[in-house]
This record gives structure tokens, sequence and C-alpha cells, in this order.
């Protein structure tokens, strides 16, 4: 679909665990695991997401048992933040480092189960819609301040919302702006300047009545609002005309959360301390206990996580938002039994599929045959095992509301992990295409020329030629998006923008996203599908929503079989021993640092 859901797709090149970077994906089973991890979905993490109520959505959070105020968090980095702007945050490290200094209208709240709610943030509640899910209006809490000590005001909320439409915001979600104005890039007709020259979009469209009010007017229903304004853009930027520098605000937002940006080093470090401003009685989520966040880039991820292991000096009060344990530690770090009370070991919202080309591979039955000769755990085997990914049996990860457990191809059966080739053997006799030939294509790093190995030796077991066709990794995600690519079978990922389905299935299998650049990597053309994504599309009640989108992805993939779910992605993250108050972020697929405190 748009640009914008393009970039959701790109998140999990933060967030991979153990393989070695950037979702590129030595051999099976990760180098030997000392405790096991068991292949069986958090069941009580995909049931336990709801929206909260007024009650649910206001302040101070509970208190973290045991923690204290004072002391520095280091936290250690790959990456340098691309941006700081709300408007252009779509990636997991983001994601998670503007919680502390940035409020939208609703977020998520994670109790010490992982259960999560999705909450009023700058907003009393989650939303009220009327005219049958097109309207939505949002009133604002009392005692909103940014760090200066000016009130919030819807204003400041509308601003946040305007500034999308201007040419330069191009990297973030665009959900709400395109609801309101029109698909793809037409939005941006509506207000093209965005707020800058003191054009604003109609009452009709985005209207703000008094300072606490803001109500969207959408052109169709979208039971999905309260979570498409829990996306960083969807907040408070200053509308006096003098602190949003629009494409120079990235250097310095104006903090409405716990923290403010005290010193920014580009590519080098960010400092947060505490906001002053900011009134924990109207907030639901977040602490302020340290004083400060010192944020180093550069760090790699084998050398992050022996620096934690070894929990000496100032790494003893340090943590990472989105760095992993990897192959090169991961021995040593499942070995040391203290470091597992400073560990999780999560499933993350990101899914990896082997794609197959239905514009090629016609056949219902060679497409199965594929389905059951896939070599599942031996892939994942390639990244480090079962910490850096479940084995997948379905479309749709399991931190989705309303998923459950399905696997019509038998892919977490005990004794399947090579495939079944017997069973893709027989599909393949019945198609009467023995010998059928299979070009593969993959991205040329040392990680997917491994991943390359076992593929063609299971496919080749179960009856089928293949062809590799090495593609350079950097341009493999412009090549697998051509619908004239020449492939049949080439590896794609997704992660869900919020946890339902409606961010997985519309983008991924709607026959509107067959087309150069989109994300239907399957090229599925299906009337019934897409007449039943519009359906579900219209339901008012997202909870209801939720388990449609399950059905519907269960159903595309017996019926229609246009790619092989691989694995869950997972993150395996270890903090210091001097630090508290750590917990996994199931949305973003990170380390919530929310809650942290200095011991």
């Amino acid at each position: 679909m748009t640009s914008s859901q393009r970039g959701r797709g790109r998140l999990a090149a933060v967030s991979l665990a153990i393989g070695a970077l950037v979702l590129s994906a030595c051999s099976s089973g990760g180098g030997g695991e000392e405790d096991p991890v068991e292949n069986k979905p958090d069941k009580a993490r995909a049931e336990n997401y709801s929206l909260g109520t007024a009650a649910d959505s206001t302040g101070p959070a509970a208190e973290v048992p045991g923690a204290k105020k004072g002391g520095t968090v280091n936290v250690l980095q790959r990456d340098a933040f691309t941006y700081l702007d709300p408007a252009q945050i779509y990636y997991a490290d983001m994601l998670t480092v503007q919680m502390l200094y940035n409020r939208s209208l609703t977020t998520y709240k994670v109790d010490d189960k992982g259960r999560v709610k999705l909450v009023g943030d700058l907003a009393t509640d989650t939303g009220k819609s009327s005219d049958g899910g097109k309207t939505w209006t949002y009133t604002l809490k009392d005692n909103l301040k940014f760090e200066d000590g000016s009130p919030i005001t819807s204003a400041d909320v509308r601003q946040s919302v305007e500034r999308l439409y201007s040419k330069w915001a191009t990297d973030g979600p665009l959900y709400i702006p395109q609801w309101l104005s029109g698909e793809g890039q037409s939005f941006r007709k509506a207000l093209p300047d965005g707020p800058y020259k003191g054009k604003h979009l109609p009452k009709d469209v985005l209207d703000t009545p008094n300072d606490k009010t803001v109500i969207f007017h959408f052109k169709e229903p979208h039971a999905d609002t309260p979570y498409a304004v829990g996306m960083p853009n969807i907040g408070a930027v200053p509308s006096d005309g003098k602190k949003d520098t629009a494409e120079k605000y990235t250097n310095h937002p104006v903090s409405s959360g716990p923290y403010k940006i005290e010193k920014l080093n580009p590519d080098k470090s960010l400092t947060l301390v505490r906001n002053d401003q900011w009134d924990p009685e109207t907030d639901a989520v977040r602490h302020q206990y340290p004083e400060k966040f010192d944020i180093r880039f550069g760090v790699q991820e084998p050398e992050s996580a022996r620096r934690l292991l070894a929990d000496r000096g100032s790494d003893k009060q340090a943590m990472s938002f989105t760095n992993a344990v990897t192959v090169e530690s991961a021995q040593e770090v499942a070995k040391d039994a203290g470091a597992k009370a400073r560990t999780f070991l999560e499933v993350q919202p990101y899914v990896d599929y082997m794609a197959i080309n239905m514009d090629r591979i016609k056949d219902k039955k060679v497409r199965q045959a594929l389905a059951y000769a896939m070599p599942n755990d031996q892939i994942l085997g390639q990244f480090g095992g079962k910490r850096a990914g479940q084995v997948a049996g379905n479309l749709l990860a399991p931190s989705l509301a309303g998923w459950k457990e399905f696997d019509p191809f038998e892919k977490t059966k005990k004794g399947n992990e090579g495939g079944d080739t017997k069973k893709a053997r027989e599909l393949l006799k019945e198609a009467g295409k023995e010998g059928q030939e299979i070009v593969y294509a993959y991205p040329n790093t040392t990680e997917y020329q491994n991943v390359s190995v076992v593929v063609v030796k299971a496919l080749e077991a179960a009856g089928f030629k293949v062809q590799k066709k090495e593609i350079d990794s950097n341009n493999f995600s412009t090549e697998i998006s051509k619908v004239d690519n020449g492939f049949d079978i080439y590896r794609a990922s997704w992660g869900a923008d919020w946890p339902v389905g409606s961010t997985v299935i519309p983008p991924l299998f709607d026959s509107k996203a067959v087309a150069d650049g989109s994300q239907n990597y399957w090229h599925l053309r299906n009337t019934e599908v897409d007449s039943e994504i519009a359906r579900i599309l219209k339901i008012t009640d997202v909870e209801k929503a939720s388990g449609e989108w399950v059905t519907l992805a269960n159903k595309i993939l017996t019926d229609d079989v246009p790619a092989v779910p691989l694995f869950y992605n997972r993150q395996w993250n270890i903090w210091g021993s001097g630090l508290g108050g750590i917990k996994y972020q199931p949305v973003y697929g990170t380390a919530d640092p929310t809650g942290v405190y200095v011991k």
C-alpha cells in the first residue's frame, strides 16, 4: 500500500535477535543450547490485548516494586537514531526512545504479566466513535504541559497531524492523514504546505472546537482509530509558530513526556534528562525514576552483549533498547545462571515468510508441496536457532489480538524439522509436476547463502529442480517487489503496526496491493479475499474485527497457499545487574524503558 507501511515492514531490520543483523539471515540449533527454548507460542500474550477504560487511562502509573529515584541509565545502541521528530519515527529503536519524551493521544500499558491495554495518553480514553465509525472524538486531559511549561491544547494535536501533510514528512506512518484526506500520496493535496503558512484542514475533516477537544472526520469507518492515534506522530507539537521548525524539529522535539533532550551529538550520543513540567498524575504508563538516560551509538550487538554479561563498572547500570544477544555470545549468556534474572527472550510482532509467486506457480498442489517441503527449523538454525525465533505455523504473529494456534503444514510437529519431503513428493506426483524447476532468489549475505543450502537440499529431496538466483542484498527488497520479478520463491517479512490484523492482511493480501513496489509479494488476486477485507474493515468493533482477521488469514493460508510462514522473530535482551524495572514491550518488540530504575 503506502510507503509508510513499507517502513513498518522494515522495522524488523533493527530487531532480529541472533542472526547477524539487518534481517539477513551457523548450523541448526544455534551452536548448542544449554536450556532449550520451547517452540510454543505464549498464548497468554496473544490473548491479552484489550482496550482500556477512562479509569485505566488515569495516572499516576503503578509504582514499580523496589524502584528508587536517581542515577543514570546507560543505553548501548548499535545504530544512531535517524530521527527524533515523532513525525518521522517508524523503526523499533526510535519507537522505544520516543516513549520517554513524546506522548500520543493513546498508548500501550503493559502489566507485569505482559498483558497489554491500549489506554488514553494525552487523551482521557481511547476515543468515542459516532457516524458508524467515521467520526472519532478525543478529549485531552487536564494539566498537560510541554517542557517549557506551556499548556498542551487541541491546537497542538492538530499541529502534529497537519505537519504530516508536508512533503518532507515521508518516513512515519500516514494512516490518519490518508483516512482523513485520501489514499497514497493524494492526501497531501489537501494541505500541501502543512500548517506552516497559516492554513488548516477544514472543520468537517479535522475539528478542534475548543482547547480540549479533537474530532476526526474520516471518509470511511475505521475501528482501528484508537490504535492509529497511538502512533508517535499523533501527539502534540507546539502550534505557536516558533518551536515547530519543520524538518529541523528532529534536532530538538519539544518534550511532552517525563524526559527531555539535553544534548544530541549526531551519530555518537543522546542525553535525556528529567522534564520538570511532566505531571505523573496525567500519565498512566511512564515513570521518572532515573535522573538521566545516557545513550551511546555505534556499540555493535556482540560487544554490547559481552559488556552486559561481564557486568563491570558503568555497564552495571546499562541496557539496550534493541541490541540483542547474538550468536557470538549466545552460549556464554545461556550458561550463566546469574544472567537469567536480567534477560528476557520474547516473540516479536515480525514474521518471516518464503513467498511463492502465484503468477508463476499456478498449481495449488505445487504450492502445497513447497509448503510441506520447506525446512523451517533448519532455516531458523541459520539465524541462531530457537532463541532467534519461533517456527511459524501461520501467517500472523502470536503478538496479534485474537491469534490462535494454527499449523496446517505441521511445521511445529516434532520430527518435522527438515520439512515433510514425503508429503511434498506425493503432492507433486498428484499434480504431474515431478521435477518442476523452481527459481529461488535470496540476498547475497553469508546467512542467506547458508539458508539457500538447506532450502535447496530439502526441495530437491521433495522432487523439485532448483535454480538459485543470488541478489545483491542492497537491491533485494526492490527486486522482489517487482510484479514481473522472474522468481518463483523468495524471502519476505512483515511486522504489524499495531496488534490487529488490519495492518497485515490488507497490505499483504489485497489485490490492490499487486503493483511494483507494493507488498503483495505473492501476487494473490482473490476477489473473495478482497471482499472479506472490505467487509472486515467496516466492522466498528475492533475486538470483533481482530478475530475476523485471524480467521481470514488462516483461510488464505489453506485455500490459496501464497507463502510459507517460516518463523516469528524473537528478541533476546540482557541488561546490567544495577538496573531494575525492565520489561518487554510486546507491541514494539523491544525493551521497555518507561519503568527502569537504578538500584
